[in-house]
């Protein structure tokens, strides 16, 4: 919807809905079902204990695709809605394009670009520190209540790399470099592996990001923008 807005030149995105109730569409559960099956291929120890995700509608229906396609058994793993996994909250930018925001929105255009999409927070909505406080959290109950399992996390662009910017210890600049450089695709596995050699508390060490594999295998169209965008990330 947001790219073709900006195509027409439009100041707003028609969804029609809250963006929190948009729906997967029929390419997103291709993508599910891709990824499902890959799962499916891995072996047991490999396979997810638990999966938690975004209470967002298209998030949650990506989950259970996963699960069924994998043929996950509800008697061997959970599946856990996380309301901290949500999408970046928008404010008053919500549903505007960046025509849309330059517009009705001047003096949060200028704000943005002075502070950076980092640090900036449109009334309402969040920055992207924001979204890194609320994974706080999220980690913290992770490391307590799934100590030792493995754990799937079906969530949003922004939160996988505030994700990545939190396990691994990156500054600003460090993890807008790579937003920079990588579109996260939409069903793309990023994924950590707990290396306890490193003493006294061990690490997660990265082992895929933005892999797509599993999609390009199955045949399925690998995309790298949402389903529906609402506002700039």
């Amino acid at each position: 919807a947001r790219e073709a807005a900006m195509l027409a030149g439009d100041h707003t995105i028609d969804i029609g809905t809250r963006d929190v109730d948009v729906p997967l569409s029929d390419r997103g559960e291709q993508q599910s079902m891709a990824l499902g099956r890959w799962f499916a291929t891995l072996p047991a120890e490999r396979q997810p204990d638990v999966v938690l995700t975004s209470p967002y509608l298209r998030a949650r229906h990506t989950a259970e695709i996963i699960a069924s396609s994998a043929g996950f058994s509800r008697d061997r793993f959970s599946l856990v809605v996380d309301e901290r996994l949500r999408e970046k909250e928008f404010g008053v930018l919500d549903r505007l394009t960046t025509i849309g925001i330059k517009t009705y929105h001047p003096d949060q255009a200028e704000f943005r670009r002075i502070l950076g999409k980092f640090y900036h927070r449109p009334p309402g909505g969040e920055s992207w520190c924001d979204v890194i406080l609320r994974l706080r959290s999220a980690i913290e109950m992770i490391s307590r209540e799934y100590c030792g399992e493995r754990v799937l996390l079906v969530c949003h662009s922004v939160v996988v790399l505030c994700m990545r910017y939190l396990l691994e210890h990156m500054t600003e600049e460090q993890i807008l470099a790579i937003d920079r450089e990588n579109e996260v695709a939409n069903c793309s596995v990023t994924s950590y592996e707990y290396d306890d050699s490193t003493k006294p508390r061990g690490k997660l060490n990265l082992k895929l990001f933005n892999f797509v594999a599993p999609l390009e295998a199955a045949g399925a169209t690998v995309t790298s923008k949402p389903d529906a965008k609402v506002a700039a990330k």
